[in-house]
């Protein structure tokens, strides 16, 4: 019998999609925009203005993701036991979740930082000047690349997801069940 788990799935899919595109919207529109601001001593209090009211939401999506995949685990939990590719699936799919958190929570060290730094003058939101005191400049460095690494990792998230979609189609889940037997008995 089929079993629907569509709050899961919507809580996970879309806690994703916010995510991604948040982090995304915010690297590329955020950032860019405080380049725009003409005093430079004004620009990190931009940037850190756009990502203080992105924050709570961001941590929200992440939540609902996080609550999601539980629910969907544990929905499917047999079918990433026994189909052949679920489980190797998962497991990639926990470790870029793993990855993405981390780095996360270290771009929100990094902006915490910037944020005490308020009024320093620089180019941009992740762009130090010549004028910027080297320990904002570092921090912005870092920034700089953790703010393309968040959506790359989320990305590849929901590029595993469509993997997992495909891999519930009925067509390949029961030559997927039987493959992992068929494969521990030609090994004995």
């Amino acid at each position: 019998m089929s079993q629907r788990n569509t709050i899961v799935r919507s809580m996970h899919d879309l806690g994703l999609a916010a995510w991604f595109g948040g982090t995304l919207a915010g690297a590329v529109a955020v950032n860019g925009a405080a380049a725009e601001v003409s005093d430079p001593n004004q620009r990190l209090h931009v940037a850190n203005a756009g990502w203080a009211r992105w924050a709570p939401v961001n941590l929200a999506a992440i939540a609902a993701h996080l609550i999601g995949g539980a629910g969907l685990l544990f929905a499917n939990k047999g079918r990433v036991a026994a189909q052949r590719g679920v489980g190797a699936s998962t497991a990639a799919k926990t470790a870029l979740t793993i990855a993405a958190l981390g780095v996360t929570a270290y771009s929100r060290v990094l902006g915490r930082m910037l944020e005490q730094a308020d009024g320093a003058p620089v180019e941009g939101g992740t762009d130090p000047g010549s004028d910027t005191p080297a320990g904002v400049a570092k921090a912005q460095q870092q920034l700089k690349v953790a703010q393309w690494l968040v959506p790359a990792l989320t990305g590849g998230i929901a590029v595993l997801n469509a993997v997992e979609g495909e891999q519930q189609r009925p067509g390949q889940q029961l030559p997927g069940i039987l493959a992992k037997p068929a494969r521990w008995l030609s090994a004995v």
